[in-house]
């Protein structure tokens, strides 16, 4: 029995079920712009909503970017929802304006604002997912692009066929045949005009380069362009999980950003044993390679804005990393800051309205008669508090922790991160010196000092983590019970 689909319609609802992209009784919002590649993607829906069982709704995304013409995108497409009594979603933004006040790339903040958009329509629980229409023709000329302004292996993945609720289902499907479908349905689509402006490099691409390639370098160029793709992305998707599973054993998350070792980030302590020269060539290159997708990741983590980190931002962190000293930071777009603490590097929001607060706290220390314990989440360590008969039980602080006279401490008894101003005589100096000097002379930097613990009694200072504990409350002659403090990480 032949079928009354089109061959179009029918090459779609094999992927769609191939795929298993929509399900029986869900609500699919096609987003349509009013161009030919939506429009002819919602006909597709439209031909095939019976035998798939789904209930078809039209999103539109007004950018405001083209005056009267973007008035008249929307005024097409809310027509074309009504004439199949389809429910039609629309949202309108000034994206020019947005990008101003972002200091963002136009096309970015456009491709934000759209699928935030799409994403909102499904947390409403207005459809269940979101088809976009970009073709094969899409693929290819984002794949040049990439490679043109210089691409790693996640660049030559282009367009992904699915990205959280939304999927792609025409990626496969070359755009004059879309245009050919919907001139057999007689139905008429918008043109875009900024399309052929050829001082924008995707329309250079476009009407220039591709024509070019598939003229003189005839085979299936785009096809082809469209295979790399698809080759890139499962070896990333591959490299991506490894390196999931490599920063989910070495990275830290604490308050103030997330913190790796310099030694984790070149991927362990050990290199592999080798017999050649070729082969310790091979391993670092390699750990180098994984090194530069963790910098990826772990500033995809902290990102509080957009911002596109190129292969010099990368290579910027990893040179912190092997040359850098600590207290020193690099500044990366999207308001990303990195610095180096010692032997490890923390990414946390930069300095300015995204700056994370600084990890302050203060807690009462209540001490029993056998001790205490307190988390310090925003320093992934405990303290603990022991309270022992002293001098009987000494030996056994000789070499753990700090320890206090018990009966010199004063309520009330804080616990909280160094602030300006604190100062103290530790046990051996003979002058007091500020904390800050002390902690200089330690090697903490201005971010370290923020959240260095302190313990305070009655408003002084009488320990502080590091260094030996104030002379005025240090168990001496006479002293009947003491308190040790002791630490371990709690991550």
């Amino acid at each position: 029995m032949k079928s009354r689909h089109s061959k179009l319609a029918q090459a779609l609802r094999a992927k769609l079920e191939r795929e298993n992209l929509v399900r029986a009784g869900e609500r699919i919002g096609v987003a349509v712009s009013g161009g030919a590649d939506s429009v002819g993607l919602l006909h597709l829906f439209l031909e095939l909503r019976e035998g798939l069982g789904v209930v078809v709704c039209v999103a539109h995304f007004n950018h405001k970017l083209r005056g009267k013409a973007s008035e008249a995108d929307e005024k097409f497409v809310a027509k074309l929802a009504a004439q199949h009594g389809l429910e039609f979603f629309i949202e309108r933004e000034n994206v020019r304006a947005k990008a101003k006040r972002e200091r963002a790339n136009l096309e970015d903040a456009a491709r934000r604002s759209r699928y935030a958009f799409f994403e909102q329509l499904v947390k409403e629980g207005r459809v269940a997912r979101v088809a976009v229409a970009q073709t094969a023709d899409d693929q290819s000329e984002t794949v040049l692009a990439h490679i043109l302004r210089g691409t790693g292996l996640a660049g030559l993945a282009g367009i992904h066929p699915q990205a959280g609720s939304v999927f792609r289902p025409l990626l496969g499907i070359r755009r004059a045949a879309v245009r050919a479908y919907l001139r057999g349905q007689h139905q008429k689509w918008r043109e875009d005009a900024s399309n052929r402006d050829e001082t924008r490099t995707r329309a250079r691409i476009r009407h220039k380069m591709m024509p070019f390639l598939e003229r003189y370098f005839p085979g299936s160029v785009v096809e082809h362009l469209c295979q790399l793709a698809e080759l890139a992305r499962e070896d990333n998707a591959r490299l991506e999980s490894e390196c999931e599973l490599r920063l989910s054993a070495v990275a830290k998350e604490r308050a103030d950003g997330t913190a790796i070792g310099i030694r984790e980030l070149a991927l362990g302590k050990i290199q592999p044993k080798s017999h050649s020269r070729n082969e310790e060539e091979l391993w670092r290159e390699g750990a180098r390679a994984m090194a530069k997708r963790m910098v990826r990741q772990l500033v995809k983590r902290v990102k509080p804005r957009s911002g596109e980190l190129s292969a010099l931002h990368v290579e910027s962190v990893l040179h912190l990393a092997e040359e850098g000293h600590s207290g020193k930071t690099v500044q990366l777009p999207g308001g990303v800051e990195v610095r180096r603490e010692r032997d490890s590097l923390i990414f946390r929001a930069a300095a300015g309205k995204d700056k994370a607060e600084p990890a302050s706290f203060s807690m009462h220390v209540h001490l029993p008669a056998t001790g205490a314990e307190l988390q310090l989440d925003a320093l992934s360590r405990i303290l603990h508090f022991r309270v022992i008969d002293w001098p009987p039980e000494g030996r056994e602080t000789s070499k753990t922790g700090a320890v206090l006279d018990r009966g010199r401490l004063r309520e009330p008894l804080e616990l909280r991160n160094w602030r300006p101003g604190d100062a103290m005589r530790p046990t051996g100096h003979q002058n007091r010196h500020t904390v800050a000097r002390l902690l200089n002379e330690l090697g903490a930097s201005r971010w370290e000092k923020e959240r260095w613990p302190v313990l305070a009694s009655a408003g002084k200072v009488a320990w502080v983590l590091g260094l030996p504990v104030a002379d005025e409350f240090a168990v001496a002659e006479g002293s009947r019970a003491a308190v040790v403090i002791t630490e371990e990480s709690s991550s």
